[in-house]
């Protein structure tokens, strides 16, 4: 797919959006992304997408056959083609690497790897997830301008789209965590009504043991109050 024209670009983006648009999980987003961005060039390419959180870099996602260390050694050393697309927040391109000084160490790692040319974009996902996607071919030249301008609109694109992508995790996760805390305060509620008829006391007296019980076994307030629970049930079954 060396020439694209407007048609294919746009084919290329389609085929990216229908990939994305339905998923939440932004990990199975980044392998779609990676198989689309590999194949903007003809012959051996590989894709990698390199994330930048609050951890440092990662790569998030990359192409079977690549190998791990072409990117490790950018984090690492902080030098490399992704690295550098993150600093400049501008598109980086060797379009052979036999010639190209920059990097050296690493340039000596990707010839060795049978990598001939890079280039990488990068790639804004919100305020506190930025990174960059990488394209790596093993022949030289496979880089033409409208291969660097598809990049660019498929790095943009993606953006947006892993965006919403986050956004729909966040949101699905948030949710879960407010269904556990209900189904948490449902079972504590129903173990102070057992303390309550146990003791004959009230619902603050009944919490207030539940706590101290909780304290001295070391353990979360949930789960006693769930072991309280399960305990009633059985003898109610016998």
């Amino acid at each position: 797919m060396t020439d694209l024209h407007t048609v294919e670009i746009a084919a290329v983006l389609r085929q990216l959006t229908a990939r994305l648009i339905a998923s939440d999980d932004l990990d199975e987003a980044m392998e779609d992304l990676v198989e689309t961005a590999a194949d903007l060039v003809d012959g051996a390419s590989w894709c990698a997408v390199t994330l930048v959180r609050a951890g440092g870099p990662s790569t998030a996602a990359a192409s079977s056959g690549l190998p791990a260390d072409l990117l490790d050694s950018q984090y690492d050393s902080g030098t490399g083609p992704s690295m550098e697309a993150i600093r400049s927040r501008d598109l980086i391109l060797s379009d052979d690497l036999a010639v190209d000084t920059r990097w050296p160490r690493w340039r000596e790692r990707a010839l060795a790897a049978g990598v001939r040319g890079v280039i990488t974009v990068p790639v804004d996902i919100d305020e506190q997830v930025i990174g960059a996607l990488t394209v790596y071919s093993a022949a030289a030249g496979s880089f033409t301008t409208d291969v660097g301008l598809t990049a660019m609109l498929v790095a943009e694109h993606a953006g947006l789209l892993l965006s919403a992508v986050l956004d729909r995790g966040r949101r699905a996760g948030l949710h879960a965590q407010l269904e556990e805390a209900l189904a948490d305060g449902e079972t504590v509620n129903r173990a102070v009504g057992i303390m309550m008829v146990q003791r004959a006391c009230s619902a603050d007296s009944a919490l207030e043991v539940l706590r101290s019980t909780a304290g001295r076994l070391q353990l979360p307030l949930t789960t006693v109050a769930q072991r309280l629970v399960e305990t009633v049930e059985r003898r109610a079954t016998v």
